[in-house]
């Protein structure tokens, strides 16, 4: 790569290397199995003789279950919890290994353990450990080296390796894990594996990163409950492990217990989990060793320490934070420390759930890839980290599971789940549209389209009236803060909410159909948009411009999706609506994301900033000020004496409220992209004399572009900085708009 200026200076050449998929090559490896039904992870051996230097080797591999590789000893690549979780039956991902340094001339060996992970594990909403329909535990890989003469050989699983124990004796996802390190070298019977045909039809290379170890943190507290219990305090809400080092002897016990919170008692709290029992038990060897789990995650920031061996010291303990493998491309600071603590929790609570899908939440038992969440959250998702490479995998899943009829299911992966609904079902088209507009990326925007059609499609087809969507199972404005008694719904009808994303999809798609040039379906979304605004409008607003429902969220999405026929009346009821409920809002998941959006685009920023620093229940700072790390999935999950919202539906790291970044960084910093890939910003800062400073910072796939203002006296002193081969224009607040070119700037407007 060599790289030039507009001065014509130019770089050095920069070597560097890509290795592509097998590109069609035949799988030189068989299926393997245990043959036996056992909840210890099994191992699969193989000893090879290599007779001269290994000039490049590399190992492809998967599963039906997770896998964990190593060659003499080290373990193969930095990722956990390969092969992924996908659609298994239509894409299961395999990965690529460089063991080139891990080979030597002379006897070799190769082992795979096997563990149940999400595929064969148990799984929510089902009793049984086949959610997804998939054959057996089982196993396949292929090593292939090249010597320095250019000779090539292919050593696959078959049923020449043996199979054994290994001292993995359980690990599930919500469950933990167990092992043994006495078994790490013991002398253990062995069988041949078993050989069985299932084909590399649905097989594909990973499509992005793998969960890595990504963070380390270091405890901060040793506690002693009330109760006598030894905790951990890690000061963060994480996911991954509890990392340890221990001293003992063979057959001594560590068993450790996972929390989020603590109770107002300061005891150790648990019931939130559900069934989830996220409990690590480790069985010593001699001497000095450290562990952490393999095939398991926790989310947690205490740790209850239930057995060790001597004294507890936090010096052995470390936080290991694991999460698919993504670059922070997002920053934000501010005058006020607890919206910066607002942005930290937004950012915590992506890393905690990304885990290879985007989750609802990581602790309880759960942890699935709601495509409402995923929608809420995207935009804020790739302003924050760079997330290209997981959604191009997650959104391949969404298309695969979509149903003959075109409906996209309620989470993904979910192979045996067949249930949709509006705003959940609408990340078929939300998702790729703003992914495009964070990177710019035709490609993925093109093989996405025939999902997004099918799902307006789908839409289209239900009920009698084309133009409306009054039938079916909706989830309605989940959690709406004005639901009746006993309903997580809340009081935005169901019909209103379904037709408003109905359209919303529609002119998402007629977007993407003209950024890919087909103009025929471009024509007739927009003609089928004009159709659905005009029903929207004859059912649910009166012809003097009245939203029929008088709820916060009605009128969100009436302003936002731009459905109104009144806009200026209907901004002046939200006005009232929150006025009536003394500036407070009362809006749930489906309302909450555009609440402060629709506000700005109204002309009603300062009522935008109030919400975001109202620190009373409910808000965002409410949960701020009682200690949380991450977002919650209540806005009262912590009560303020300290009492809980509920055991049975609390997460206390659930990133959908986590929208408001986006807000933050579009209106209170000003970015946003004018042209897919940010090639044209706009930098329009709405500003509120309650903050003072504000720098917003995004890396894009041009550069950085970064929005810095303050208030000093009676003056504005903006600097901002515009990435190479874009273009910006800056907005001050009197609505003078300066063109900019790449470079940094600074420019001051009396106010």
């Amino acid at each position: 790569v060599m790289a030039w200026d507009n001065h014509g200076r130019q770089s050095q050449w920069q070597e560097g290397i890509f290795e592509t998929g097998r590109m069609g090559t035949p799988w030189g490896a068989k299926w393997i199995r245990t043959g036996q039904d056992t909840e210890a992870c099994p191992v699969f051996e193989k000893e090879f003789h290599i007779g001269s230097p290994v000039k490049k080797a590399r190992i492809y591999a998967t599963a039906y279950g997770m896998y964990d590789i190593y060659i003499n000893g080290s373990r193969a690549g930095e990722s956990y919890f390969a092969p992924g979780q996908t659609s298994y039956q239509r894409r299961l991902q395999y990965q690529t290994y460089d063991i080139t340094k891990l080979l030597q001339p002379g006897t070799n060996l190769i082992s795979v353990t096997l563990a149940k992970g999400w595929c064969k594990g148990r799984y929510p909403f089902q009793k049984h450990s086949d959610f997804f329909g998939c054959p057996e535990n089982s196993v396949l890989a292929e090593l292939r080296w090249e010597d320095e003469a250019g000779a090539v050989t292919v050593l696959g699983t078959d049923k020449s390796w043996r199979c054994t124990s290994g001292p993995v004796l359980f690990s599930e996802i919500y469950d933990g894990e167990t092992y043994d390190a006495r078994l790490e070298q013991a002398d253990k019977p062995s069988h041949a594996a078993c050989e069985f045909d299932l084909g590399y039809d649905n097989l594909i290379a990973q499509q992005c990163e793998g969960v890595t170890v990504m963070e380390r943190i270091t405890p901060v507290a040793l506690l002693t409950t009330p109760k006598g219990e030894t905790v951990i305090d890690f000061g963060q809400n994480m996911v991954g492990w509890a990392q340890f080092t221990v001293t003992g002897c063979a057959g001594q016990e560590v068993v450790l217990s996972h929390a989020e919170v603590l109770d107002r008692e300061g005891n150790f709290y648990t019931k939130n989990l559900r069934t989830a029992k996220q409990t690590v038990r480790y069985i010593l060897k001699d001497g000095t060793q450290t562990y952490h789990p393999r095939f398991s995650f926790q989310g947690f920031r205490y740790v209850r320490v239930d057995q060790f061996p001597g004294q507890v010291d936090l010096s052995q303990f470390q936080g290991l934070v694991v999460y698919t493998k993504m670059e922070q491309t997002g920053w934000f600071h501010c005058s006020e420390p607890l919206v910066n603590q607002l942005f930290g929790n937004i950012l915590w609570s992506q890393k905690g759930n990304f885990i290879d899908i985007p989750t609802d939440c990581p602790q309880r038992d759960e942890r699935v890839g709601w495509t409402g969440d995923a929608q809420v959250f995207c935009q804020t998702a790739a302003i924050n980290m760079k997330v290209s490479g997981f959604f191009n995998k997650w959104l391949g899943d969404l298309a695969a599971d979509q149903t003959e009829e075109g409906a996209t299911l309620i989470f993904v992966p979910s192979m045996q789940e067949f249930q949709t609904s509006s705003a959940w079902g609408d990340a078929a088209t939300v998702c790729p549209w703003e992914i495009y507009i964070a990177y710019g990326d035709r490609r993925l925007l093109a093989r996405q389209y025939p999902s997004m059609k099918a799902w307006v499609e789908y839409i289209r087809r239900q009920g009698e009236n084309e133009f409306l969507w009054n039938t079916g199972f909706h989830f309605g404005d989940w959690l709406g803060l004005d639901a009746q008694q006993g309903s997580y719904q809340g009081a935005t009808s169901e019909d209103l909410i379904a037709t408003a994303f109905y359209a919303h999809s529609v002119e998402l798609t007629q977007r993407a159909a003209e950024a890919l040039g087909y103009t025929q379906d471009a024509a007739d979304l927009k003609t089928l948009h004009q159709r659905i605004v005009a029903e929207f409008q004859r059912e649910f607003i009166t012809p003097a411009g009245r939203i029929g429902d008088q709820t916060q969220t009605a009128h969100v999405l009436a302003l936002h999706f731009g459905l109104a026929t009144d806009p200026a009346r209907t901004a002046n009821t939200l006005k009232k609506l929150l006025e009536k409920n003394k500036g407070k809002l009362t809006t749930g998941f489906v309302g909450t994301p555009y609440l402060c959006p629709a506000l700005s685009e109204a002309g009603l920023s300062s009522l935008a900033y109030d919400l975001l620093l109202q620190q009373e229940f409910p808000s965002w700072l409410y949960s701020v000020n009682q200690g949380a790390t991450t977002i919650w999935e209540h806005w009262d999950g912590i009560r303020p004496d300290g009492s809980f919202w509920s055991d049975a539906m609390n997460s206390f790291n659930h990133y959908a409220y986590g929208s408001i970044g986006a807000w933050m960084f579009r209106v209170m910093g000003g970015i946003t992209p004018l042209l897919p890939g940010y090639q044209k910003i706009r930098i329009a800062p709405q500003i509120d004399r309650r903050i003072s400073q504000v720098s917003a910072e995004i890396e894009t796939s041009y550069g950085t572009v970064c929005s810095q203002w303050r208030i000093e006296g009676n003056k504005i002193h903006y600097s901002v900085t515009v990435p190479c081969n874009t273009t910006a224009e800056l907005v001050f607040q009197n609505g003078t708009v300066h063109k900019i070119f790449s470079g940094t700037y600074h420019f001051s407007e009396q106010i």
